[in-house]
């Protein structure tokens, strides 16, 4: 669709079924500006054109681009188009300030069209008051799926499950099976098996539905279903069911109670947004960040950022202390004061490889008490390996540039022992972490650079005190 439309004297023409990203996705830098100007124009019938052929994920996009200020007058605009799947994909900061601007009547119409695992991610977010007052206006059927899976916690799988699922007992044929897909309207719009359960309601196998429509009516599931499959207790942290699926190549799994009954259905498009999730809060963590802050506000990102930053001045701190011991020793030869931050952030950037390596095998499962001491004795030998090529190339240019080789040998001693502790110590703090059952991910960074900084300077200032003076 063409629209070159003139608005209170700016023109706007585009094609907005093909912009110049080539159909990846439908958001580009010439639509969020006639956007911007439709609404400070309230032009809404344009924006409302602007926003049909985008898909829902664009449509949220478009919203966090836009100042917390205009976000809800976006929203208004958007009419029609500002469903509960673009609610449910708006990112978590943005959607937090928005819901604060939804009237409850709004914010009940977007919910009701969601899954059951979606709306309950949104209504997670609420506050309890106003979580209990939602729920009592949305339809009996819909609240009570939700209320059930508000039971479990946060971050599990009862909280990612879907209600929604085909359960089928064993016995039914083929043409059982379709002709009550066909018939029911209380289905799941999406679904990739069907479940197949015994008596107890118990899951005993699936069948996928491109097995199922090839199969001739009178088969029946308990010939045709895959006995392997792989049930997910509702109380396992969403983490687990990541690497369940990963592991796997799974595209749904059911979901089990205490006593192994079937309560609901985990799907892919769910896990896919969990593995990217405890990806992005991995690699935020190790830089000390809580989250992407992006669309936070300066002072919430500040605090957010505040408290590593502190404990990162208490671990400076400590290092100072190790290099006041030695006072005297740089005063006298003030070539060491030059070099020894070389030897330090040697170490710390050789132990955060390592560490990084470390705390990702953790996560994916790939690293264990089985293989730790493989895993140790090859860190040690790359430490050893790397440590002597960099002592060589480090020590020589020391005593190339000094005129002084003892220092180059002191330097390279310093460096060797630096990368041995880095490589050593960036695998076993996260593991000690992991087995006290703290988040590697959230601490390792801070004490990796604790040591490599505290070893690095008291190997060197210190060799330098015993040879050089």
């Amino acid at each position: 669709m063409m629209i070159n439309k003139k608005v209170d004297g700016y023109q706007v023409d585009s094609d907005i079924k093909s912009f110049p990203n080539q159909g990846l996705y439908n958001l580009d830098s010439d639509l969020i500006k006639n956007v911007a100007k439709a609404l400070d124009k309230g032009d809404f019938n344009l924006i409302r054109e602007f926003l049909a052929p985008l898909h829902k994920a664009d449509i949220a996009d478009l919203i966090e681009r836009f100042p917390q200020a205009n976000r809800h007058k976006l929203v208004i605009a958007a009419g029609e188009f500002f469903t509960g799947d673009v609610l449910a994909s708006i990112e978590e900061d943005v959607r937090d300030d928005l819901l604060d601007s939804l009237a409850d009547s709004e914010l009940v119409d977007a919910l009701v069209t969601l899954d059951v695992d979606d709306a309950v991610s949104v209504l997670e977010d609420l506050e309890l008051p106003r979580q209990k007052q939602v729920l009592k206006a949305i339809p009996q059927e819909e609240r009570e799926a939700v209320e059930a899976s508000l039971i479990f916690p946060e971050n599990s799988a009862g909280r990612l499950m879907q209600s929604e699922f085909v359960a089928l007992p064993a016995s039914w044929t083929v043409g059982n099976t379709i002709d009550y897909m066909r018939d029911e309207d209380k289905l799941p719009e999406d679904f990739y098996e069907v479940v197949v359960v015994n008596e107890r309601y118990q899951p005993i196998g699936s069948v996928r539905l491109d097995k199922l429509v090839r199969a001739r009516r009178p088969e029946i599931l308990d010939d045709l279903m895959r006995t392997d499959i792989k049930t997910i207790p509702a109380l396992i942290d969403q983490e687990e069911v990541g690497y369940v699926f990963e592991q796997y190549d799974l595209v749904s799994a059911p979901v089990i109670g205490a006593d192994g009954r079937l309560i609901g259905v985990v799907t892919v498009d769910d896990v896919v947004d969990v593995i990217q999730e405890e990806a992005e809060e991995d690699l935020l963590r190790l830089s000390g960040v809580s989250g992407t802050d992006i669309y936070r506000a300066a002072t919430e990102t500040m605090w957010g950022r505040f408290t590593w930053l502190l404990v990162n001045l208490g671990t400076a701190i400590l290092a100072s202390i190790v290099i006041y011991q030695f006072d005297g020793t740089l005063e006298q030869m003030v070539a060491l004061a030059v070099l020894m931050p070389i030897v330090a952030s040697m170490g710390g950037n050789a132990g955060t490889q390592t560490m990084t390596v470390a705390v990702r095998a953790i996560a994916t499962r790939d690293l264990n008490m089985g293989n730790l001491g493989r895993v140790l004795g090859k860190e040690i030998l790359v430490a050893v390996a790397n440590g002597l090529i960099f002592a060589l190339l480090a020590g020589g240019a020391a005593a190339l540039w000094y005129q002084n080789y003892p220092l180059g040998l002191i330097i390279g001693g310093a460096m060797i022992i630096n990368m041995m502790t880095a490589g050593l110590f960036g695998l076993v703090i996260p593991v000690v972490l992991w087995r006290l059952k703290i988040d590697p991910a959230t601490a390792a960074g801070v004490l990796l650079t604790t040591v490599t900084d505290v070893v690095g300077f008291l190997a060197f200032l210190g060799l330098g005190a015993l040879f050089l003076l």
